[in-house]
């Protein structure tokens, strides 16, 4: 049976646009592969505190080492890493913020980002640990950004590179508040390529 982890991360929860994006993604999903297992980590209702020196001096600190306190933290971060490792896939609710990815999905990513655990450095580099599989970015965004300033695509694909997750699609949704035509075209557009996504796995 396979596994597909979604990563909300939308402040609307499930009411976000790419919330619905990616229900739709799941949902086209399902109706292929009906046993698949669904794991849903809501990035935003999980409250997940920013790095911070506790936070880093748990993850440096070894095992034996370690108080209670960083022994919880370390713990969380584990079980959050063995998620994106058990996963076939990954789909990530990517909308923009002030050009930006949301804060708490970045509290998340600096919890799954850990030396010698998802990664590490060798004289030729970074090498990612976490064995490839496809990842789906479901980003949308008010404005038109792919082609003019985008920061938020590249770091997300970089940083998912640097975990070793390389095989990254990203079906965009923008200029949903350039007025209700442009909209309409542009959640049509993406809604359409998510069932084409979902429907190839």
């Amino acid at each position: 049976m396979a596994t597909l982890l979604y990563i909300q991360s939308s402040i609307f929860q499930e009411n976000g646009q790419s919330s619905q994006l990616a229900s739709r993604f799941i949902d086209t999903l399902q109706t292929k592969q009906p046993d698949i297992n669904v794991i849903t980590r809501d990035v935003v209702a999980d409250n997940l505190p920013h790095i911070d020196a506790a936070i880093a001096g748990a993850f440096f600190t070894p095992e034996a080492d370690r108080s209670n306190e960083q022994q919880a933290i370390v713990e969380r971060s584990d079980n959050l890493i063995a998620e994106v490792k058990k996963a076939d896939y990954i789909v990530i609710g990517l909308p923009m913020y002030n050009f930006g990815i949301p804060s708490q999905l970045k509290a998340y990513f600096d919890q799954i980002a850990r030396a010698g655990i998802t990664f590490k450095y060798t004289e030729n580099g970074a090498v990612g640990l976490i064995e490839d599989k496809p990842v789906y970015l479901l980003t949308t965004r008010g404005g038109v950004h792919k082609d003019n300033g985008d920061f938020e695509v590249p770091y997300v694909k970089e940083y998912l590179s640097f975990l070793g997750l390389t095989s990254v699609e990203t079906i965009y949704a923008e200029g949903l508040n350039m007025g209700e035509e442009i909209a309409d075209k542009a959640r049509d557009a993406a809604t359409n390529a998510v069932i084409a996504a979902a429907s190839q796995l």
